[in-house]
Parts: C-alpha cells; structure tokens; sequence
C-alpha cells in the first residue's frame, strides 16, 4: 500500500512541476503516470545498487553524487518513455531537486499524521 501512494503521489509531483517548469514536457497524463512508475522503480531497486558501489565517491562529495545520481535517472526515463521530454540537464537537476524536496517535505507531512494518531 505504501508503494501505490509513493506511485500516486509521485504521479501529482511529475505532473505539477511539469506544468510548471518549461523544459519539462508531457503528451497526455499516461506519461505521467508511467514516469512516476519508472522513477520510482528505479530508486526502489537500481539506486541502492549504485548507492553502494559509490559510497567512497558521495562521502568525499558530501552527497553531491546524489544529483547526479537522480539527474541521471530522470533523463533514462526520458529516454526509454515516449510522452515524457526534459530538455537538457540543468532543467533535469532543478527538477530532480524539486522532485525531492516536494517529496521528502509530503512523506515527513504524512508521517507524522500517521504518528499522531496512534
């Protein structure tokens, strides 16, 4: 249940920050929907494969590999899904970024909803 609303939620992320941002480009709401998908998949199960193989490389960089890391998966989903277009790399970093931090701030919003009733 908790994969289907990170799905959902990052389904109303993509789409708003889209709307929002020029280099950023979707055919109809599919795309959206299956670029969620895909950026999800990836953090879910290639990203802590290459998180481990860069630990050395992100703690003398202090995690800026991080941006890279997300940068590079949002333009491999630009590139395997039809629909979905980002314009060049510094529009995907800004919106890796947003991305993140409109997540993190929703997921800490949701946990302690969740803890406050208990």
């Amino acid at each position: 249940m908790r994969f289907v609303s990170r799905i959902l939620l990052g389904t109303a992320v993509v789409l708003v920050t889209a709307y929002i941002l020029p280099g950023i480009s979707t055919d109809t709401f599919l795309p959206v929907l299956a670029s969620a998908l895909m950026i999800s998949l990836f953090n879910t199960f290639v990203r802590p494969l290459i998180l481990l193989m860069k630990i050395p490389l992100n703690l003398i960089t202090f995690g800026l590999v991080l941006f890279a890391l997300n940068t590079g998966i949002i333009l491999l989903v630009s590139l395997f899904l039809r629909g979905f277009h980002v314009s060049g790399i510094l529009i995907t970093l800004l919106f890796s970024t947003i991305i993140s931090a409109i997540v993190v701030v929703m997921e800490s919003m949701s946990a302690s909803d969740s803890g406050s009733r208990t």
